[in-house]
């Protein structure tokens, strides 16, 4: 197997976590390395491996993207892995992990699972924001697209339509709209509903809404959300975690990506045990064996 390891930030966990990969890894396969952590390698080992700038196109050959580090760094590799259709496999190197589905002490198990095509491929939905500005910057998001107010603690006045059909004005402090794979992430945290990954859906979620009747709402992932700040000059837009000023005066138009991310499943593992296990959903002190079921 050719694979390419991915790390978005140069931090000590990251970069020691990278570290074992490669010992472990190189052994039976062809890996090249991510050119953020070359100085953090021995002579030897540059000298030994080859590597890659991540914002380079991807090599035509990579069959998978060890992504190593958090859910960022999984969120952050889409920008790498694009749509060429490589599996990314992401590999916990810091606290929560949410997306990444190896512990880095279980990397030589996982290596082995999927040579012996014990996996699955899970193809997450991505969004794609287009707006006279968008061709300057990726314009994709594997989480969510956020319209945040900025330099100012006035209430934004978001008018949102659905396919052409007007459904509010939303006084709030901005607006998330999430996928599925994002429906654990700032939808989460702002009261928005969990979904799992492969749901056919998009969730439009107001920050802080200045009206008690606002909650989230669920449309199928064929609609084309647009977006129309009013009265208000620059807003922030956030992709997943990379922000851009915008103009407000520009119509945003947000709809689901013609690709999509295809993330590794191992067999062993599975949405519903992740929630048990990294949100510790259901937690009660009645389920003595909520873990083995």
């Amino acid at each position: 197997m050719k694979i390419a390891l991915y790390i978005a930030f140069n931090n000590s966990s990251s970069v020691n976590c990278c570290k074992e990969v490669i010992d472990i890894v190189s052994e039976e396969n062809d890996i090249i390395i991510d050119s953020k952590i070359k100085s953090e390698l021995s002579k030897e080992f540059q000298s030994k491996f080859s590597f890659f700038d991540s914002s380079d196109p991807i090599d035509i050959d990579i069959d998978y993207v060890f992504a190593v580090g958090g859910d960022g760094t999984i969120l952050r590799s889409i920008t790498y892995v694009k749509d060429s259709g490589v599996p990314v496999l992401g590999i916990n190197a810091g606290r929560l992990g949410f997306l990444t589905s190896v512990q880095k002490e279980n990397i030589g198990e996982a290596v082995k699972k999927i040579k012996d095509n014990k996996f699955s491929i899970i193809d997450r939905t991505l969004l794609e924001v287009k707006s006279n500005l968008a061709s300057k910057f990726f314009s994709y998001a594997l989480n969510e697209v956020t319209i945040q107010r900025k330099d100012t603690t006035s209430l934004l006045n978001i008018s949102c339509s659905i396919n052409g059909n007007y459904l509010t004005n939303y006084w709030s402090d901005g607006l998330i709209i999430s996928t599925p794979t994002g429906s654990t992430g700032y939808s989460l945290s702002n009261g928005g509903s969990i979904v799992s990954p492969e749901s056919k859906i998009i969730i439009l979620n107001p920050i802080a809404p200045h009206n008690i009747n606002m909650r989230s709402l669920i449309i199928p992932d064929d609609s084309e959300v647009k977006i129309q700040v009013e009265g208000t000059d620059n807003i922030n837009l956030s992709l997943d975690s990379r922000m851009y000023s915008f103009d407000s005066k520009n119509e945003i138009q947000i709809s689901k990506s013609k690709f999509t991310i295809k993330t590794i499943k191992l067999d062993d593992d599975n949405f519903y045990k992740r929630l048990r296990e990294k949100l510790f959903w259901g937690q009660d002190m009645r389920n003595n064996k909520i873990g083995d079921r």
